[in-house]
Parts: structure tokens; sequence; C-alpha cells
């Protein structure tokens, strides 16, 4: 259970009714009182993950399966799959879903079908088919259904591609997302952990969402917090990509779940190290004032534990800590180019008008794998 912490008073009794201490309160994914068709979800959005820690041990289990053709699979935390199909086209193949973290059923079906989407962008691949995954609760309004599956079919066709089926189950919560594949050349793959020394990185979208919508499951986010969160959890990654097209990628990878210093670790491996410049890195500016307030995740204590002994803050303010370890559902793509086409890029991203900014710089390993400056 993701549990926030505010301010004492009203923001106390919003708690208890997340955490269902109060009475008459249902356990679990609730509807707004009187408002038929609004979902909420006590975890919701990319911060309902397994911890990375939890992943890492199970997937060190998997037996691995040579395959000459599987030229990404799940050994660097990669965020999809690629197979080669021929020797001009491979296949991107991802999947992602999760309970709802806005009230708004329509709007949910967007964001996460944005995200599901950003998998196969993160690849450097282009959008195919999708699949709809549907956990429903069957004595739930079906319009609600209805709903989120219009939400999500409206930005797969956003995204060029094509919804052609899916799968349903019955469930206590409503989960919904998208199964996508996609095409990418098997010489033009962004892999995660392909960085070199020297390169500059680029975060496309602000960080903090989690922290924003965290703020508003207890009805303290302000309507300008929340429409920054929904703008950039609605956009898709695809105009992003298509300016990369451009560029030498040299490693990319989307932030979400596990945070912005998570995914970063992921990319560094061992053999590289990253100096983040904090003042640069673009944030939804009120979500500094919600971390201060601790209206945090219980995802982004799990980052935190995680990834904090790889990393060392040089006077960093709370907040901003935990702006870093956030989880991000549906976020931007972080990029590691040469420092020859960085500035170019950005100021091409830029005008898609949401936050970014050029964050850090890829270094040698030294003895932690993050410095935050």
């Amino acid at each position: 259970m993701e549990v926030a912490f505010g301010r004492i008073g009203s923001v106390l009794v919003k708690i208890l009714e997340i955490i269902k201490l109060l009475p008459n309160k249902k356990k679990g994914c609730y509807a707004m009182e009187k408002e038929q068709y609004k979902i909420f979800c006590s975890s919701g959005g990319c911060a309902a993950k397994l911890g990375p820690k939890i992943l890492g041990k199970l997937l060190h289990q998997i037996p691995k399966v040579e395959d000459d053709n599987l030229l990404i699979g799940f050994d660097h935390s990669d965020d999809a799959a690629v197979y080669r199909l021929t020797d001009d086209i491979a296949m991107v193949q991802t999947l992602d879903f999760f309970p709802p973290m806005v009230e708004d059923p329509y709007l949910f079906g967007q964001i996460a079908a944005t995200n599901a989407l950003s998998d196969i962008y993160a690849m450097g691949g282009q959008v195919k088919t999708a699949l709809n995954i549907v956990c429903f609760p069957e004595n739930m309004d079906t319009n609600i259904l209805g709903q989120i599956l219009l939400g999500g079919s409206k930005k797969v066709q956003e995204a060029g591609g094509v919804l052609v089926g899916g799968h349903s189950i019955s469930d206590k919560e409503i989960k919904y997302g998208l199964s996508v594949t996609g095409i990418v050349h098997p010489d033009k793959i962004y892999a995660n952990h392909t960085v070199k020394t020297g390169d500059m990185l680029l975060l496309t979208k602000p960080l903090g969402v989690g922290i924003v919508t965290t703020a508003n499951r207890l009805g303290e986010a302000s309507k300008e917090a929340m429409d920054m969160a929904v703008k950039s959890m609605t956009t898709l990654n695809k105009y992003v990509a298509e300016i990369l097209q451009k560029y030498t990628v040299h490693g990319c990878t989307d932030v979400t779940g596990f945070g912005f210093l998570g995914h970063l670790k992921e990319m560094l491996g061992e053999e590289h190290s990253a100096t983040i410049y904090s003042s640069q890195v673009p944030y939804i500016k009120e979500s500094y004032h919600y971390a201060e307030e601790f209206f945090l995740t219980g995802a982004g204590q799990r980052n935190r534990n995680h990834v904090s002994d790889c990393v060392e803050f040089k006077n960093i303010p709370f907040p901003m800590e935990e702006i870093l370890f956030d989880p991000q559902t549906s976020g931007g793509l972080l990029i590691s180019m040469s420092k020859e086409d960085i500035t170019n890029a950005y100021e091409e991203i830029k005008l898609l008008g949401l936050p970014c900014g050029i964050v850090g710089e890829i270094t040698e390993k030294k003895e932690k794998s993050i410095y935050v400056i």
C-alpha cells in the first residue's frame, strides 16, 4: 500500500480514509462519493511496481536462453525485448499495466496506454500493434471500463499503431495496460547500457509526477500541478523519438517506476559513473513543496533503499532527493548522447512544450555510481 504523509488536521483524516481506518469506505480501489464514473486507487501508476531488488532476485533465477536472433533480453533491465526477424527488421515487444492514479477513467486509459507505448520509443522503435490488458470488477459499471478502453485506443491511434484485441479477467481492483509490438532496424536499437564516457544526459520530461499524484489523492495538489502532471503522463514519447532519429544515441531508457536514479543506475552498469547537476533537472515546481510536506510514496522509499548506497548527494536538500527517487508514471526518456549532439537535440525537444534539461554527464567508473551536485 502507498501511504502518504502530510500536514495535520484534514490531511490526516484523508490519510486515514486511504488506509481504511475510517468506517464506510470500501477497501482498495474506490469511487469518489456520488461520482459514479470516477475511479481511484491507493496504489496506482508505476508506483505499484514491485521493487527493483525483488525483481532482480527473481530474474536471476530464470535460466537464460541462447538465441543468436535475441538482440535484447532481460539481462540489462532494458525497456523491451528485441528479436531479429530479418537483416533489416527486428521485432520489439513489451507490456505494461497498473491500477489507476487519477480519478477519470478515460484519462487513466490514456495514461496507461502512453506509458506502455513508451517502451517501444525507448528502444528506438516504431509502434505497430497493441493488445489490451484488463482487470476489472464484475460488479462495477462497465461504462467505466468502456471509458478506459476508449482512452487507451486514442493513444494507440496517435502512436500510429493498430489495436488488435486483448484479454480481460475479473479482479477486485481495476488494472489496465497494453502489450505492444513494434519494429526497429537491428543496427539502430537503443539499449540502456551502452553509454560512453564523456556523453551528456538529456531528460525529456519533468520529474515529480508521483509526488504530485500522491498530494492529489489527499486533495492537496493544486490544479496547476495536476495539469502539468497529466500533460506529462499523456504526452507520447513518439515526438522525442522522431527528433532523435537525426542524432547518434548511445544509450536510452524511459524513467518510470524505479525513479530517475534507479533507471540511471541501470544505464551505468558496472563500467561507468555519472555526475548529475541538480539545478538542471526539470521537475514540476510544486512537487518540491509537496516533498517538504512529506507527500511521499512507498515506491519512492523502496527506490531510495535500493539505490542510496550507490549515490552520493553533495549538499542536496531532502525534497530534491525525493524528486530524484520519485516513481514516474509515463515519464520521459533519459538519453545518453555526445556533447556535439546534445545541445541541438535539447533545443529541438524543448520546442515540444514540456520542461526538459541537460542534466548530467557520463564519467569513468568511480567509487560511487552517481554523484548529485
